[in-house]
């Protein structure tokens, strides 16, 4: 069973693309053929105007994946620019898909009016879906990871390869969800995590910044005081040790916070230390490999080679079926 999945290169790698998606990558690698790939392309849709940063951004992300453990003997990992074959099916997927498909889609209907004010209201935006169907069907995708509200977005990659099959006879696989589990991760202050709101926590955030970060969040406002007693479920922080922590730490946490037991400085000091133990090898090995960028490239170079491949053969059975080889 193929797999493909991918992620935007647009900065740096924070606990909700960690939770969201790289834990569920490095759970499939051991059980299906997996294609991940790092789409900078897609990156360009709101960063076209930032392009020089997006090289950075995509090398860290490679160096983060390996850093966590996705392993390049067992998947194909590569840089979505690397693989042109992307560009040509989309053009093909771009002729026969109606307008009408791409203007009911619920992600750009929602987000038009802000795309129009941050000078986004492009056609690589509104083509976007476009673009994702030929990023799986390059590859005869038949799954794709997905969280359960995020189900009907791959319907329209459905509705493209179905309409494409019937058009031309092809047998391109129509991709179907893999539900996987995408826990909504909160900024730490509660509100939604957003770059605008600086209350995001980076993978490869350093030490004291991430020290600080996590001693400044803030806590149930009935504790004013070491004695008060407090409600977990009312404290982000404990939302957090749902991630982090583990079972005995939760339980820790709820006995001390609701006698008054701990104070809020013990639970984050618990906190930190978690997420520590998540982070620390990590963030180091990824240091190693940004040092050592002969090796990183050559892991790089090496995968979108093994990409290409696979994308150059499905490309040329696709042009045979529309017959433009």
């Amino acid at each position: 069973m193929r797999i493909m999945a991918g992620m935007r290169t647009t900065g740096p790698l924070h606990i909700g693309h960690y939770f969201g998606a790289l834990k569920n990558f490095l759970a499939m690698q051991s059980q299906y053929e997996c294609y991940f790939g790092l789409m900078d392309w897609h990156a360009m849709t709101t960063a076209y105007k930032s392009t020089s940063e997006i090289p950075a951004w995509t090398r860290g992300m490679f160096a983060e994946f390996l850093a966590y453990g996705l392993d390049p003997e067992k998947s194909t990992i590569f840089v979505q620019s690397a693989v042109p074959e992307h560009l040509e099916l989309y053009m093909i997927f771009g002729n026969l898909t109606p307008m009408g498909w791409l203007e009911r889609v619920p992600t750009w209907k929602d987000a038009e009016e802000e795309a129009k004010a941050s000078d986004t209201h492009n056609l690589g935006r509104f083509g976007y879906p476009v673009l994702q169907a030929a990023d799986i069907a390059i590859y005869l995708g038949q799954k794709v990871p997905v969280g359960a509200d995020q189900v009907s977005h791959l319907e329209l990659t459905r509705e493209i390869i179905r309409r494409f099959n019937h058009i031309y006879k092809g047998k391109l696989p129509e991709p179907q969800p893999l539900l996987t589990e995408t826990p909504l991760v909160p900024g730490l202050d509660g509100r939604k995590m957003s770059k605008s709101y600086h209350n995001g926590l980076d993978l490869a955030e350093d030490p004291k910044a991430l020290a600080k970060k996590v001693r400044g969040m803030p806590t149930d406002p009935q504790r004013a005081r070491r004695e008060d007693v407090g409600d977990p479920e009312k404290c982000n922080v404990y939302t957090y040790h749902k991630l982090f922590s583990s079972a005995a730490d939760l339980e820790w946490v709820v006995q001390g916070c609701t006698t008054a037991g701990i104070g809020c400085g013990d639970c984050k000091g618990r906190l930190l230390e978690n997420i520590e133990k998540l982070v620390a090898e990590p963030r180091e090995r990824k240091k190693e490999l940004l040092n050592d960028p002969k090796r990183l490239d050559e892991i790089i170079a090496a995968g979108n080679h093994k990409a290409r491949r696979e994308a150059a053969k499905n490309l040329k059975m696709i042009k045979e079926w529309i017959k433009i080889s």
